[in-house]
């Protein structure tokens, strides 16, 4: 049942500052999904205690179960962006939401970063005995290629996994240890993603998904999954909570062995010096 099934199954129960909570929550979810009790209390105009106690008689294990819910729902709501642009009612005039969201989208998304297999996906993207293959649907084809470019910096045998078919199989065929794949998609998923991914993992690759949901086909086979929120305003699904949660990976792999690091980014940098590559003025 959705939160606004659960809302309207127990309206008749509802004291009058909780269906005031109960109006914010079915018109404004993204307030409860990616703000605070405070932020929910404020805008209904209620206490703390009573926006847990509205939880509680709803049946969530408090607010961060109404929370959860909320997020899960808001989830489902991702469509393509030709049906969510009709609906869109937020322009340059909310900006300040729009900021608040994104904040949310990194906060949530790094909130729930598990720290000790953390250090194991950092581990094996700093060996450099295992190529490291990033694999990206087209929607995250720009954060993808970020992090490729400034792991590479860091380390040898970093590329962007993508192609025709041929070339993909070939890339996977050729790699000599079983690589890492660091698979990147949110719904909806590239079909050609989940195959190269499922084709990896059975031939033997590491793989470090990096989604939205643990009932993502990428989740399903990876060795180590990362859920990002990617919460819009707009047409278009958010990547700045990914592009946070791969920039945590960078830095972790920097730190992992600095000496290296530094002798690698020392030379980068002597040599843009060497050829005026770069304009600092």
């Amino acid at each position: 049942m959705s939160v606004a099934e659960t809302v309207r199954a127990h309206g008749g129960q509802l004291t009058p500052a909780e269906r005031r909570i109960a109006t914010v929550v079915l018109d404004s979810p993204q307030i409860v999904g990616f703000g605070t009790v405070a932020d929910l209390a404020d805008e209904a105009e209620a206490g703390a205690a009573t926006v847990v106690r509205f939880a509680n008689k709803l049946g969530y294990d408090g607010f961060v179960g109404l929370q959860r819910a909320v997020r899960r729902d808001l989830s489902g709501q991702l469509r393509p962006a030709a049906e969510r642009i009709r609906e869109q009612r937020q322009g340059l005039d909310h900006v300040r939401d729009h900021a608040a969201i994104e904040q949310a989208n990194v906060a949530i998304t790094l909130t729930d970063i598990d720290t000790a297999a953390t250090r194991a996906v950092v581990d094996r993207l700093a060996d450099e005995r295992s190529e490291v293959l990033v694999l990206s649907g087209a929607a995250s084809r720009g954060v993808a290629l970020q992090f490729v470019i400034e792991l590479s910096q860091l380390r040898p045998g970093v590329s962007l996994l993508d192609g025709n078919p041929v070339d993909v199989s070939r890339r996977l065929a050729l790699a000599g240890a079983p690589p890492t794949i660091v698979a990147i998609d949110i719904r909806r998923y590239d079909r050609w993603v989940v195959d190269t991914l499922q084709l990896a993992s059975e031939r033997g690759a590491w793989v470090v998904a990096v989604t939205d949901s643990v009932l993502s086909p990428l989740a399903s086979v990876a060795d180590h999954a990362y859920l990002v929120a990617a919460e819009s305003p707009g047409p278009f699904d958010s990547h700045v909570g990914t592009l946070a949660l791969l920039d945590v990976l960078v830095v972790g792999v920097a730190g992992a062995d600095r000496d290296r690091a530094t002798e690698r980014l020392d030379r980068q940098e002597s040599l843009w010096l060497a050829t005026d590559a770069l304009i600092d003025e």
